[in-house]
Order: structure tokens, then sequence, then C-alpha cells
């Protein structure tokens, strides 16, 4: 890309590392907020997997993306990270539910316009390049900020947090509106098309996506209070560990940039549920060992990343005429596959351990398999 577009992608990427820190931190630290808000592991993911349904707003976003207003769509999405910040101040359940919506609000309509932008503006040779830069982020955002985030809960406290990422959030709203060029209208070759329905072939990568990625948050989600309840992991050792998550996911992310264009987005797809599915299977394995059971989650959220990231390139092209309009649907798609995965993936986990949750992730990795299976090449 010329080096003026590079820049511009370093100052998305940077952005979205702020708003993935945002949703990312709760479940590694869920027993620290259970603390504060007084609630339980079940009533939190209940209230997480509820909000997640905020991300369908995508559906309506995704015809604006079309037009060209990818950078306004990214910064109103800044915007309600940091708003979203300020409200969990008040330190209630009720509190953190709007909060936790507002969220989903800026971070997935700033994640579909942040593919959009790339996807309009990359050719799909090397557009898995820089999806996998940009997704970078999601791993960036665990392995630089729990730490940091891990470190000031043990200073000032649970809402630390809160205040440093309403901070940061406002800060690369600023920096984005500064470096990203202006929204410009996309000239659509075939108008026509676009207003039609999505082609038959679009369906399974972007079903796929959907259950890939309810098979890597109904693990995560609870993972914190599973190495919390099942192997005493303190605050700082959930800190250390979610570093960990983040190294591997920056690896397998780095890894798509780097290797996936030439691998071919779908064989990578298949690969990265493969890795994930052993992870499941050294997890039920673990017994009382704690090396293993964080062995076995840095196996799946590898293949997990790796996997999830590599979709994305195939859901960028499901529908080329319609783009905006694709990737917001997929994400909507995603949403569903999301909040149910976290929701029922809670629930499993207080009534038979993260053996129930782990059945339900697996069913959706294999189902995921299937789709990309079915995908075009």
């Amino acid at each position: 890309m010329p080096r003026a577009r590079r820049t511009e992608l370093v100052a998305l990427t940077g952005a979205k590392v702020v708003s993935n820190t945002a949703l990312r931190w709760v479940g590694p630290f869920l027993p620290t907020l259970e603390r504060a808000f007084s609630t339980t592991t079940g009533t939190l993911t209940g209230v997480m997997g509820i909000c997640e349904l905020g991300g369908l707003t995508t559906v309506a976003t995704g015809p604006s993306l079309d037009r060209g207003h990818e950078r306004r769509v990214f910064t109103l999405g800044l915007v309600a990270v940091a708003v979203s910040s300020l409200i969990a101040l008040a330190g209630t359940v009720p509190a953190f539910a709007v909060s936790f919506l507002v969220l989903i609000l800026g971070v997935s309509n700033l994640t579909v316009a942040g593919h959009a932008w790339i996807g309009h503006r990359v050719p799909f040779a090397a557009r898995g390049r820089a999806i996998g830069a940009f997704e970078t982020s999601w791993a960036i955002a665990l392995l630089a900020g729990a730490p940091l985030l891990a470190a000031l809960i043990a200073w000032v406290g649970w809402r630390g947090p809160y205040v440093a990422l309403a901070v940061g959030a406002v800060v690369a709203a600023v920096v984005v509106l500064r470096l990203v060029g202006a929204d410009a209208p996309h000239l659509a070759e075939r108008p026509a098309a676009a207003r039609a329905s999505l082609p038959r072939s679009a369906w399974p990568p972007m079903v796929g996506s959907a259950l890939t990625a309810a098979a890597g948050i109904g693990t995560f989600v609870v993972s914190g209070a599973w190495l919390d309840d099942a192997y005493g992991l303190s605050t700082g050792g959930l800190g250390v560990v979610a570093a960990m998550f983040g190294l591997v996911e920056l690896v397998s992310s780095t890894t798509v940039a780097t290797h996936g264009d030439r691998i071919g987005a779908r064989r990578s797809v298949l690969a990265g549920l493969v890795v994930l599915l052993l992870g499941v299977a050294t997890m039920l394995s673990a017994g009382d060992s704690r090396t293993i059971a964080i062995a076995g989650l840095l196996v799946l959220l590898t293949g997990f990343e790796y996997g999830f990231v590599s979709s994305l390139t195939l859901v960028s092209e499901a529908a080329p005429e319609a783009r905006g309009r694709a990737i917001g649907l997929s994400n909507a798609m995603g949403t569903v596959a999301r909040a149910t995965s976290v929701f029922v993936g809670g629930q499993l986990y207080e009534a038979f351990g993260m053996t129930g949750t782990l059945t339900l992730v697996s069913s959706c990795a294999v189902a995921a398999f299937v789709a990309f299976s079915l995908t075009r090449r």
C-alpha cells in the first residue's frame, strides 16, 4: 500500500486496540467485577450475552459504509466506547448492563467500518495482510492492555480501567479524525446488484465466521472465572495469563498477515478450527493441572484467532458489489451467535462447569468447519 494508506491503517488499528481493550478486559477480570458489583458469573455473562445483540445494528450501518462513510462510523464508535466507560463508573449491575450495551454498539460498528474501509481500498490478493494487521488490535488489547489494567486495579481499584479507557477512546477518536482521510462516496459499478439479494455463495462464509466467533467468545468469557474457581488464580495471575492469551493471538493474527494470502483464506480457516478443537481436547484432559489447563486455553485461542481473522477475509469478498452490506449482515449474524454463546455458555458453566461450556464450543467449531467446507474457493 502507499505510505499514506499505511499510516491510515496504523491509525485505525491503534484506535481499535483501545476499543478492543474496553471489550476484552471484562472476561479475564470477571471475578473482580463480580465482587465489585456483588453479583455472580451467571448474572454478568447473562447481561453480556443480551447486550451482544446491540451488534445487530450493523445491518443498518452496512449501506452507509457502501456510500463511503467509514471514518464517520468509526469515530462515532469510539465516542460510544468512551461514554460506556463513564456509565460503568456508577458501580451497579444496571449501570454495567447499560454500559456494556453502549460498548457493544460502539465496538461492533467501528469494527465493520474498519473492515469495509479495507475492503474498499485493498485488492483481495493482498487483503489478508491488511485485515490481519488490523486485527492484531484484538491480540494487542490483551497483550498490552491486560497487564496495565491489572496494575490499575491493584493501584486504584476496579474503576481505574474504566477511567483510563474513557480517556484513551477520546484520544483515539481525535487521532483518527486527524490522520485518516475524510469520507468520500464510492462509485458503485453495478448499483442494481448492490440493491439485489446477496448471492447464495455469500452465506456459507458468513455463517461459518459467526460460528467461529461463537466458539471463541464462548470459551473466553468464562476463562477467568474457570481459572479462579478451579485453580485459584489471583487477579495478578489473571493479568499475566490474559497477556499470554494476547501473545498467542498476536502471533496468530500476524501469521495471517504474513502468510494468509499465500496459504489461502479458506484453508487457513479450516486449519484454525482444527487447532481450536485440539485446544478443547487439551482443556478437557487438564484435570487438576493448572499448566495443562492454561496450555489448552492458549492452543484454543491460537486456533480461534487464526481461523477467525482468516474468515474475515472471506467475508469481505462474499458480495463484492455490496461489500458493506455483507460485512454488516455478517457481523449481525455473529452478534446473535456470540450472544447465544455468551449467555448459554455462562449458564452451562454454572450448571456443569467448563465441560458444559466446551461442549457448546466444540459443537460451534464443528458446524463452522462444515460451513467453510461448503464455501467456494
